[in-house]
């Protein structure tokens, strides 16, 4: 953050650009938890990930490549119904919160879910390195 300030107030742009970009390019690969602390993300992923169209992989095709068992999967589809909604796609990504975002992007590319995966890309390319930045 500091060196970010820094930049913007500079005078001699030149010698201070270098500095500051490797000050950017600094942040870490964003884990699961990052963007789990996004509102606007992971209430966009619950949308499309929570969808049960037969035809549209889902937070079920994710969760079972990532080892959740048949029992495990049932028990969060039993929790969308009734007077508590629980998002499975919220559940799922708790329980792997420690996964590189990375990793979900490749289930995204796996499962052709090109909508989701533009998501994260702009997200990490856009959000996640102020997010970052201003966090440290």
């Amino acid at each position: 953050m500091q060196c970010m300030l820094f930049f913007l107030h500079s005078v001699d742009f030149g010698k201070e650009h270098k500095a500051c970009k490797e000050c950017l390019c600094s942040a870490p690969p964003p884990k699961i938890s990052d963007l789990m602390n996004d509102e606007d993300l992971l209430y966009t992923l619950r949308l499309k990930l929570d969808a049960t169209h037969c035809t549209v992989k889902n937070w079920k095709n994710f969760a079972s490549r990532w080892g959740m068992s048949y029992d495990e999967l049932t028990l969060l589809e039993q929790r969308t119904h009734g007077p508590t909604y629980h998002s499975p796609t919220q559940e799922f990504l708790l329980r792997y919160n420690q996964k590189p975002v990375t990793e979900l992007t490749a289930l995204c590319q796996l499962y052709q879910r090109i909508d989701v995966l533009r998501l994260l890309q702009r997200w990490m390319e856009n959000d996640w390195p102020s997010r970052w930045q201003q966090a440290h």
